[in-house]
This record gives structure tokens, sequence and C-alpha cells, in this order.
């Protein structure tokens, strides 16, 4: 319970509870609990129950776009409940409950278009008016319903104009927050996706530049090594003049800057070995110094080769 209280706490547990609620008055409006005559009768302006013979297509082309709701039970149905199940099912229109008896039908017209009972009576007598010479007929029977309907509808008894069919104000709410979601959803994913490309784009533009950064250190590198190589030769040499007690000043400079370049490169190749891609450009500086060094290396060893 702890749990759920915290959850409920939050604004997203707010918001999931209070769809539950829209979901479930949207249920409850919408007919979940109602009768098969009220959930037919909701969307449609005729019912057929199983065992009635009736061509339901046919039936619903007779009453058209009346505000007119007929609904053909079985034998010895009980019309009344029928007609209080129905509800706000089919509010707004003329609903007439019949079930087939011996000689006529049995009928208890509940009129949902206006609240006058004097009106509603009047209503509820003239619409079954004549219905009972076809009691094989139901069609006949609703045709003659038709006829009695667009009188009523002359003398200003019942409206005029078609039935329509609306949605309850929650599944308005539901379609709402529905489409809300969607666009809130379609903005986030496109925002999120934008963000996340930019963010890959960055990344690899340093991979690349970072890439490129170990290209130039990697050849710097190899030239390094290369001048170190050659400077090794010339080193041997003039260590061996300076063995003999002959060495001149510049070799002297040399075998110096000499150590000190191969110190320096050993403790700068150990760096770049182990450090990661965002040190390569600044490594790559230094290697270009210590190539530096090492020309220049290079001219103090031919002079001193020279004298």
């Amino acid at each position: 319970m702890k749990r759920l209280g915290r959850f409920f706490s939050t604004l997203f547990g707010m918001a999931v509870l209070g769809c539950t609620v829209l979901a479930g008055w949207a249920l409850w409006t919408g007919g979940l609990f109602e009768g098969a005559v009220a959930k037919e009768l909701r969307g449609s302006s005729v019912y057929v129950a199983p065992g009635v013979e009736l061509d339901e297509a046919a039936a619903e082309r007779v009453v058209g776009n009346r505000r007119l709701a007929v609904a053909f039970l079985e034998p010895g149905a009980d019309l009344r409940e029928v007609c209080d199940d129905i509800g706000h099912a089919a509010n707004g229109t003329v609903v007439v409950p019949l079930s087939a008896a011996e000689d006529d039908y049995d009928r208890y017209p509940c009129t949902r278009t206006t609240d006058d009972i004097g009106t509603g009576v009047v209503i509820e007598t003239t619409i079954v008016n004549g219905i009972d010479q076809f009691l094989d007929k139901p069609i006949e029977a609703l045709k003659v319903m038709a006829v009695n309907y667009d009188q009523l509808v002359k003398a200003g008894l019942v409206p005029d104009g078609a039935r329509t069919i609306s949605p309850s104000l929650p599944r308005y709410l539901v379609a709402a927050a529905a489409i809300g979601a969607v666009v809130a959803g379609s903005a986030l994913l496109y925002f999120g996706a934008r963000r996340a490309g930019k963010l890959e784009a960055a990344r690899r533009e340093r991979l690349d530049a970072a890439g490129d950064a170990r290209s130039v250190l990697s050849a710097g590198a190899a030239v390094l090594a290369q001048q170190i190589i050659d400077l090794d030769g010339r080193y041997a040499r003039l260590s061996r003049g300076r063995k003999a007690g002959v060495a001149t000043s510049e070799q002297r400079q040399f075998l110096n800057k000499y150590r000190r370049l191969v110190a320096d490169y050993t403790e700068l190749l150990t760096e770049i070995t182990t450090a990661d891609e965002d040190r390569a450009a600044e490594l790559a500086d230094r290697v270009e110094a210590l190539s530096d060094r090492g020309r220049a290396l290079a001219r103090i060893a031919a002079e001193a080769e020279a004298n």
C-alpha cells in the first residue's frame, strides 16, 4: 500500500490514475453494462431478437434516418423492463419495443424526445396506430410506424431532423487524451532523435578528429624513430673518438644532447603506448618538438664529423 501511495503521489502516477478514471467513465457511459437491446439501439435503429424472423437490413432502410428506434423482441418479453433498460442509449428518439402476441403486437412505446407527459402520451399512442394488422409482416408494420412518425413531425410533436449518434463526453476526452499523447510522443521522439543525432554527430567529429590526430602522431613517431636510428650510428662513431681522448666540443655537445634526446624519446614512447585518444594532439606536438631536436642534432653531428 505504501508503494502504491508513493506511486500515485508522483506526477506520472496521478496521470495514470486520471486516465484510469477517465477510461472507466467512458466505459460506463458508453454502455459497457447495458443489455443487448440498449447496446444495439445505441448505434442502430432496429433490434431483432434471436428467433424473430425479420430482415434487419431491410428494416433499417425503412426507418431511415428518422428519430425512431424499434425493438422486435421474442413473444412474452417484458417490454417495460426493456424500455427502462434502454436508458440513455437512444436519447432523442421514439423507442418502440414490440413482441408478437396471438392476435396483435404487445407494445410499450417510450419516447425520448420530450419531457412533457401529455405530448409523450400522444406520441406513444400515435406511433403504433395501425400496426396490429401486420402481425405476420413486421416490415409492413415498420412502414406504418414510419408514416405515423412523419405525421407526428408535421404536427410538431416530434422534432424534425435526422437522428444523430454522438459519442459521450468521456469518449471525446479519451480521444483528446490519445491525440495529445500521440502529439506529445511524436514531439518527444522528434526532439529526442534530433538531440541524439546532434550528440552522435559531435561524437563522430571527435572520433574523426582523434583519428586524424592519432594518424599524425603515428606518422611523427615513425619519423622520430628513424631519426633516432640514424643518430645512433653517429653516436657510436663519435663515442669512440671521445674514448680515444680526441673529442671536440661539437662531439661532446652532440653526445650529451643525444643522450637527453633518447631519454626524452623513451619517456614519450611510454606515454604514447598508454595514452588515450584525447591526448593524441598534445603528444603529436611533443613528437614534433623532439623531431626538431633530432634534426638539430643531425647538423651538430655533421659538423663534429667534419672536424
